[in-house]
């Protein structure tokens, strides 16, 4: 595994032999704004299901997150903003640890940009682990763990926040899985060159 601060790089030459060895492009957009615009309905959905699941257990109003009637109020602090960071660092390892071999990988990437953190790997993924590693902070995080801590009765304002946060922060993660569920076979492998991905049945490889 890498940490790095830029995302890796898309180069033709490599898309060139996986084309040549019969893999097929996704049909993605090819630049963050445009995935970030396409995500939206799944911000919503994710918000809305994990609203439902905190407010299930411990009612949850505008004013605790800090908008009324007629204001929005938003403090922000150090200890808010560490919490943010915390937030992106376990977001981003809960998608790095279900790589296979993540920490021997030299094709695996972390870090961190100025639009957030994010993890990459140019591994070959069988679907379904590929699938896991897509959704495993948005099941974790904003699903399990506030039914946890709502059996346990330990939510606060701030943990109610920071699992909103992630569930909207992981829309593109959603539009994501989307894709590949609609787009890739069940018997298939994924592989990325830089942003870019692509797939091939098994028993073509």
């Amino acid at each position: 595994m890498r940490i790095t601060t830029k995302l890796p790089q898309y180069h033709e030459n490599v898309h060139v032999e996986l084309m040549k060895n019969e893999w097929v492009p996704l049909n993605e957009p090819q630049s963050l704004g445009r995935a970030t615009l396409l995500s939206i309905p799944f911000m919503l959905i994710n918000a809305l299901i994990v609203f439902g699941i905190i407010h299930f257990f411990s009612p949850i109003t505008l004013e605790e997150l800090g908008l009324t009637s007629d204001s929005l109020s938003i403090s922000i602090d150090f200890g808010a903003i560490f919490s943010l960071l915390a937030l992106v660092i376990i977001h981003e390892c809960l998608h790095l640890i279900f790589i296979p071999n993540f920490l021997r990988s030299e094709k695996t990437w972390m870090g961190l940009t100025l639009f957030g953190g994010f993890v990459a790997t140019e591994e070959k993924i069988p679907k379904a682990r590929y699938i896991l590693i897509t959704i495993a902070p948005f099941i974790l995080i904003s699903i399990m763990l506030p039914v946890l801590l709502g059996f346990l009765g330990l939510f606060t304002t701030v943990l109610k926040f920071m699992i909103l946060i992630n569930a909207i922060a992981s829309s593109v993660d959603m539009l994501n899985l989307f894709l590949v569920m609609k787009q890739v076979p069940k018997q298939a492998i994924l592989i990325s060159n830089g942003q870019k991905t692509y797939w091939k049945a098994l028993g073509n490889d």
